[in-house]
């Protein structure tokens, strides 16, 4: 089993995992080789793509609006990165009733900082997004790039948050003053404080806001579940990466574990960056000290270098070997501790250079789709 087989059974991958380890990387060369080896239309939506990663897809830059990647293979690949404003703008104009109060939400001082500002605003409208980009029916997978671990769990509960805020108490609170009645005689003492407090427009604001916000109270909700649906179906696979260092292993077990919770399909963890376990041979050290040594006498005279700056570069061959070596075994440790959990393991060595051009995300991308699978153990 390896991750062609996960991408052949999905219509959604969604990668999680702590920041700074390659996430996007993984989630772009993952996608780049899924389109490369297949006829299958991807799209890769990511939230931060860093612009060595344009640059490597040979994009100027990464927009809202999917932007399409010239590639040889059978499939086509397109790359999309969330904005915020612009997708909530595209989204008020799609779902108002009509174009008065469409105008009158896009206005709001309150609404452009919420959709400016807030990160829960990011989150829900990335949600909002994948639903876009599903109803279209122009991609067979879509692999979703997601923030770091504590803010993807934000992420993932955006839709019920946003279901549930429409539902609340305080949603009725706040616009009863507007609409009238018992309720809005009951607040008025509390808007005569704010008004002092926070000044009339900022109240009013407020409060036209959560008015006009209630106007698409109907097409809120009914998208927020179906989203919700979309992440729990069969269809829908999460993949994990971190690298082998602690903090991203405890991060990323963390998320496993939550994910399971939730009873959502974790199809695979992707160990990235593991050093080759060759490197793990205790004798590895020894050779290179003796290869050292062998040659040392000879190459000092070639060089016109003294034997003792020679010597001092091999101690530190010999220190950076030992040194290795020893990780090297320690990886191979944690790697059989983690195959004791219930998720697939796909460990990716280091790989030369910078991924910096599309031949090297073209290579970290068959990587991932061809490694083997490290099962329960």
């Amino acid at each position: 089993m390896n991750l062609s087989d996960v991408a052949r059974k999905s219509k959604i991958i969604i990668t999680c995992g702590p920041g700074g380890i390659g996430k996007t990387t993984c989630a772009a060369a993952l996608g780049l080789a899924i389109a490369r080896s297949s006829d299958r239309r991807v799209l890769v939506v990511t939230v931060d793509p860093a612009r060595r990663l344009a640059d490597a897809l040979g994009l100027s830059g990464i927009g809202n609006d999917a932007s399409r990647v010239e590639l040889d293979g059978p499939g086509q690949l397109s790359v999309a990165m969330l904005d915020t404003k612009a997708s909530w703008d595209a989204l008020i104009r799609a779902h108002a009733p009509d174009a008065a109060t469409t105008q009158r939400i896009l206005d709001n001082t309150l609404y452009q900082n919420i959709t400016g500002r807030f990160i829960q605003s990011h989150d829900y409208i990335a949600m909002e997004r994948l639903h876009e980009f599903v109803d279209m029916g122009l991609y067979d997978l879509i692999v979703v790039d997601t923030p770091p671990t504590r803010n993807a769990l934000d992420f993932l509960d955006a839709p019920s948050r946003m279901a549930d805020f429409f539902s609340s108490r305080l949603l009725r609170w706040l616009i009863a003053p507007a609409k009238g009645g018992v309720m809005g005689l009951a607040a008025k003492p509390f808007n005569s404080i704010a008004d002092r407090i926070l000044g009339g427009p900022f109240v009013s604001d407020i409060t036209e806001f959560f008015l006009l916000l209630n106007t698409m109270y109907a097409g809120f909700v009914e998208r927020a579940r179906m989203v919700e649906r979309l992440l729990g179906e069969e269809s829908t696979s999460f993949v994990v990466v971190s690298t082998l260092e602690a903090v991203p292993v405890s991060e990323a077990s963390f998320f496993v574990e939550e994910l399971e919770r939730r009873k959502l399909h974790v199809r695979g963890w992707i160990l990235n960056r593991v050093l080759p376990s060759s490197i793990s041979n205790p004798d590895l050290a020894a050779a290179v000290t003796a290869l050292s040594s062998a040659d040392l006498t000879e190459l000092a005279g070639e060089l016109g270098v003294d034997d003792q700056s020679l010597g001092r570069v091999r101690d530190a061959l010999v220190d950076n070997a030992t040194s290795w070596s020893t990780l090297a075994r320690k990886e191979v440790s944690q790697t059989i501790e983690l195959a004791r959990g219930s998720v697939a393991l796909y460990p990716i060595p280091t790989l030369d250079g910078e991924i910096s051009e599309l031949a090297g995300l073209s290579r970290l991308g068959d990587v991932l789709i061809n490694v083997p699978a490290v099962l329960r153990s």
